[in-house]
């Protein structure tokens, strides 16, 4: 029976995260440079910009960390360069992360019940369907570290196991930034929890350390590149100027603003302290959490939170028996702890992308917490009675799910017609079949690095790109991106600017930036229904 369970947990999940998957939501600028680069090496042995097989890819200079891309490759190579071909990797691991979990509870609390619920509510977890649709490099994260985890639960049975969870948590920081702080903090905690049974493998544990040191030379190399490091450092929490101005402030109330109390108690350590504090507890605000969730429309679906809002009573119950009962529990509550550390270090908080690991202790609590509570009824209620509760549960864990999908399916893309780039892939088609007429075609810049998706949808020749393009200066916000190739051109449209000194061209603009008056040859809508672009011939 337990194998019927979780074989339909499994199907459930991938029916989930597959569903759909080419189209919906529409491919992001990310995923695009995931893709062509990753068709670049294929072709070239060098990623867009002409740097052979890197460990970070340059990309938009967000230096991404590189693993996603390789895992992609194939996928690309086999079935071309489309939108399956760089979602299907991380869909794919979003299953598996499903079936991992249920190994890992299994392992940990020797519960198969708790098992499966636990990999249930994954399975049909708001937070975690979200990220596994899509070629985010977080869910591929998140992956790696249940599995490190999973195998070393089993090591501390059978030692050689260690070999293998070194291998997987390093490759955890091959794939995210965040993993890179959240991943050293969780290996530590297990450490500590676990010493007095592991200190037996003393052997063990120094050839997976080695084996570590090993493959993490090559990052560790990399990282501490300026390139790199600066991107990091560009959304670090020190980037925000906040507490340094709030330093100013409560130092000009002293009297003396040199004085020892003043430079003791308001300096950088105790103002970023309290930043990164209030970023990490905003991951455990119930708004975050079971109301509205990201505030960035692209980690989000309207009115719903990162979990059910049922969620909140199975977790509150999940604390009340685990301090009842604790034994067992100190890894998960660790990794619950730790989870969101690399996202506070960030100055954008809460993220549920940064925080997406959280999930998984989150979820596997909420389980317990269900399970317990339904232990505990039986010895207040009757069968008849228990029945009836259980049927509520039931009907309001079904009504919860039921509403997230149609927020997901119905009214995300209406709602937040930004939140990924909806009708690109249509202009792309439609610019492509009339550029011949054109001695120039000029694209507005307004929706997030088009280059990338004309690159993605036109399979650009990545050996003429890479020769003829110039990567500009990063922005305010630290990203660069590419202005000119062939006959493209992206820009934001100044119309009454442009026209005139550009004759035989295509413009392409948002409604805001065409005149009505204008010679419109084609409207763009994209899936969801909303005007993106009008393109003039001039």
């Amino acid at each position: 029976m337990k194998k019927i369970l979780i074989l339909l947990i499994v199907l459930i999940s991938f029916s989930l995260r597959f569903y759909r998957l080419s189209d919906y939501p529409a491919l992001n600028a990310d995923e695009a440079a995931i893709g062509y680069n990753a068709y670049s090496l294929i072709e070239t042995g060098k990623d867009e910009h002409g740097n052979p097989w890197p460990i970070h890819f340059q990309s938009f200079n967000d230096f991404k960390p590189g693993l996603y891309f390789y895992l992609v490759i194939p996928f690309v190579k086999f079935l071309g360069l489309n939108e399956w071909a760089v979602r299907i990797p991380g869909a794919l691991l979003g299953v598996a992360t499903v079936f991992l979990l249920y190994l890992l509870v299994r392992q940990m609390f020797k519960d198969e019940r708790l098992a499966l619920v636990s990999s249930f509510f994954l399975a049909i977890s708001p937070w975690h369907i979200h990220f596994s649709r899509g070629g985010w490099e977080v869910n591929t994260a998140t992956f790696f570290i249940v599995l490190g985890l999973w195998l070393f639960i089993k090591a501390l049975e059978k030692p050689k196991f260690f070999f293998l969870s070194a291998v997987s948590f390093a490759l955890s920081l091959y794939t995210y930034h965040v993993a890179r702080v959240m991943v050293p903090l969780l290996v530590a905690g297990l450490t500590l929890i676990y010493f007095k049974r592991i200190k037996t493998s003393i052997k063990h544990l120094l050839v997976a350390g080695a084996i570590a040191l090993v493959l993490l030379f090559p990052l560790v190399r990399d990282v501490t590149k300026g390139e790199v490091s600066s991107r990091a450092a560009g959304v670090g929490l020190f980037a925000d100027t906040g507490p340094l101005a709030r330093i100013e402030e409560q130092r000009g109330e002293h009297k003396s603003y040199q004085g020892f109390i003043a430079r003791i108690i308001h300096n950088k350590p105790v103002n970023y302290g309290l930043a990164f504090a209030k970023n990490w507890l905003a991951h455990f605000e119930g708004e975050f959490l079971f109301v509205s969730g990201d505030v960035i429309q692209r980690n989000k679906v309207p009115e719903t939170g990162q979990m059910y809002i049922l969620d909140f009573l199975f977790l509150v119950f999940g604390f009340v028996f685990i301090a009842k009962r604790p034994k067992g529990w100190k890894p998960t509550l660790f990794w619950l702890l730790v989870a969101p550390a690399g996202a506070a270090l960030t100055f954008q908080s809460p993220h549920a992308l940064r925080a997406q690991n959280m999930v998984i202790p989150l979820v596997v609590i909420s389980a317990y917490g269900l399970i317990s509570l339904s232990q505990a009824l039986h010895s207040f209620f009757d069968k008849k009675v228990l029945k009836i509760i259980f049927a509520t549960f039931l009907v309001f864990i079904g009504i919860g799910y039921a509403r997230y999908l149609h927020m997901y399916w119905v009214h995300m893309a209406k709602e937040y017609p930004f939140s990924s780039q909806y009708g690109v892939k249509e202009l792309v088609s439609y610019v492509e079949e009339n550029k011949d007429k054109f001695k120039k075609v000029w694209v507005t810049d307004r929706y997030d690095q088009p280059y990338i998706l004309f690159l993605f949808y036109t399979k650009y020749s990545p050996q003429k790109f890479q020769k003829e393009h110039v990567l500009s200066p990063r922005d305010k916000y630290g990203f660069s991106t590419v202005k000119d190739f062939e006959k493209y051109h992206f820009e934001a449209i100044d119309f009454d600017r442009i026209r005139p000194d550009n004759p035989n061209t295509l413009i392409v603009g948002t409604d805001e930036e065409i005149h009505n008056e204008a010679n419109i040859v084609k409207r763009v809508y994209g899936t969801n229904g909303y005007l993106y672009f009008e393109a003039v011939a001039n």
